[in-house]
């Protein structure tokens, strides 16, 4: 059994609730485990021309499943959700297969560990609250490490659930595959949120 990441990102329609439901569909893969799941972070499109932002986050399971038959799972799921990748870079889900174990791996579709994920705050950011001490295989560097070296994106971390107060602290980040989903992603932040990016 590997210890497996998994990236999820929207900004198209309800964010927080595009990704769990992705996360509950991961869940239900056959021969997967699921670990954890991080808070939901707002964040800057990168490497995209969009004033959509993004809702990202990252989940954590184990399984015996083999890297490309997941991708191939992942790419399903996708699907399912109505995601068209030829119809544009903005999409209602997108699911990234990020870390699989200590496995290193170059084929046609599928590089592990995922080859910008180093450079990505918003993968970085929930993936320090799952794992800060998970070296990467490649550059050996601890999560946390590499998100300290990260600089110059806009991220926001979010709860589970809108409403401040007790709630949040209940129900926010909890490390599993259920929670509240009332946010309304893509949606940019104002500029008072901006100032409260990491």
């Amino acid at each position: 059994m590997a210890l497996v990441f998994i990236g999820l990102g929207s900004n198209l329609g309800d964010g927080r609730a595009n990704l769990r439901r992705a996360w509950a569909l991961v869940a239900a893969l056959e021969g997967v485990t699921p670990r954890g799941l991080s808070c939901p972070y707002l964040t800057e499109p990168v490497g995209m021309d969009s004033a959509q932002w993004f809702t990202n986050a990252v989940g954590a399971l184990e399984t015996g499943v083999p890297p490309r038959a997941l991708l191939a799972s992942l790419l399903a799921i996708e699907r399912r959700m109505g995601r068209d990748r030829a119809a544009g870079l903005d999409r209602i889900v997108d699911l990234d297969l990020l870390l699989y174990g200590d496995l290193l791996l170059e084929e046609e579709g599928l590089s592990i560990p995922h080859p910008e994920m180093h450079r990505r705050l918003f993968v970085l950011a929930p993936l320090e609250e799952l794992a800060p001490d998970h070296v990467h295989p490649r550059i050996g560097r601890t999560v946390a490490r590499l998100r300290r070296d990260c600089a110059g994106q806009a991220v926001r971390k979010t709860s589970w659930c809108s409403r401040q107060g007790a709630s949040d602290v209940r129900e926010a980040c909890r490390p599993s595959g259920e929670a509240p989903s009332d946010f309304r992603g893509g949606q940019a932040p104002s500029e008072t949120e901006k100032t409260k990016s990491l």
